[in-house]
């Protein structure tokens, strides 16, 4: 073993270790950044009832839908000449802050963080106005310690952050294979680690972790340093398809300005048009948004298998979203929520039946 390699051990479990600090201290790594993402607008371009539309996004595959919407123009344009200010998040929780103190108006942002938004204020601050994406999760493990699912027994596996939406699956997953875990310290039949994303490379490098249930590109990026996927997400699900990312909007902003929401759906589904029409320039355009946003770009040996892993669509596969709701419940992270009222597709319906689609169903949880 080279000197390195302890020295990068050490550091991996210095991270893990302040990792509860980071958490209690940001609200679960809720640091975000302003972009200053403002796209140029030709001069006579006519203005929607806004001057400028907040959005928030990841700098995540799973969010190709903004990074590519953005990159590309495609939202820009079906804005006219209201202005998108951009802003980027690396969680869940200071995304739908940013939302509750209007600071965001639109947001793309995963399943569990969306039912914790609406459910803590009571329903009253968000609405889910489409889905953008399904798919990109994978367990991926350390194949000369873990063999097969029965062999994770007694091993240490990491998800990005307590209640997060692969906490939340991996925790089910658990149950349903008759373990233990208590889900507030991770400890049990299995050990979860909760782990910050940009630190699991190294944790699993460092052999800290046994293997991790994590999104793309984290997965991937696993991959190449010598882990297996054991298992991908999507073969749990009916159809292959759950939801992993959302689009939500702030109550306050449909109201006031439903015409810039509708141009924002409008642009999200010409952009998923275009990606799925165009799936390698499409590939390409995340990659470039991904350096811009990261100063560095996913190599092919990452991107190509975790951009193959994640479907782009416009349903929000409602009927998944009261799946995970329910998975989170049995796992004690949630008490039994009441989430009608959390979906309003009637604006995303409108630009489909427009381009001559069908209607997006909301599994009974739209407003009333």
């Amino acid at each position: 073993m080279s000197a390195a390699r302890p020295l990068a051990a050490l550091r991996a479990l210095a991270a893990i270790a302040a990792l509860p600090l980071l958490l209690t201290a940001c609200g679960y790594g809720s640091e975000s950044t302003d972009d200053d993402e403002r796209a140029e607008v030709a001069a006579d371009a006519e203005k929607l009832s806004a001057d400028e539309v907040k959005i928030g996004y990841f700098p995540n595959l799973t969010h190709a839908t903004a990074l590519v919407g953005v990159q590309e123009g495609l939202l820009q344009k079906e804005l006219g000449g209201t202005r998108i200010k951009a802003s980027t998040f690396n969680a869940g929780p200071s995304e739908i802050e940013a939302l509750n103190a209007g600071s965001l108006d639109i947001g793309w942002i995963g399943p569990s963080p969306s039912i914790n938004g609406y459910t803590k204020s009571n329903g009253k601050n968000l609405r889910i106005i489409s889905g953008s994406a399904s798919g990109g999760v994978k367990l991926v493990v350390n194949p000369d310690r873990i063999k097969s699912p029965d062999d994770l027994k007694g091993k240490k596996i990491a998800t990005p952050q307590l209640g997060n939406t692969q906490d939340v699956a991996f925790l089910h997953w658990i149950a349903e294979k008759g373990w233990k875990v208590d889900a507030q310290s991770g400890k049990g039949d299995v050990s979860v680690v909760r782990t910050d994303n940009k630190i699991t490379p190294d944790a699993y490098k460092s052999g800290s972790i046994d293997g991790a249930w994590v999104p793309e590109p984290t997965a991937s990026k696993l991959v190449t340093e010598g882990a297996k996927v054991l298992l991908d997400e999507a073969d749990l699900w009916p159809d292959k398809k759950f939801v992993i990312t959302n689009i939500i909007v702030s109550q306050k902003f449909l109201e006031e300005h439903p015409d810039v929401v509708e141009a924002v759906l409008r642009g999200s589904v010409r952009t998923n048009e275009w990606i799925n029409a165009n799936p390698q320039k499409a590939k390409a355009s995340a990659n470039a948004a991904l350096e811009k946003l990261a100063g560095k770009a996913l190599s092919a040996e990452v991107i190509d298998p975790a951009w193959e892993s994640i479907t782009f669509l416009d349903d929000p596969l409602a009927a998944t979203l009261d799946s995970q709701a329910e998975h989170a419940v049995q796992a004690g992270l949630l008490e039994k929520p009441r989430l009608k009222g959390i979906y309003d597709l009637a604006p995303l319906n409108k630009v489909l039946e427009a381009d001559g689609r069908g209607a997006v169903d909301d599994a009974g949880l739209g407003v009333e």
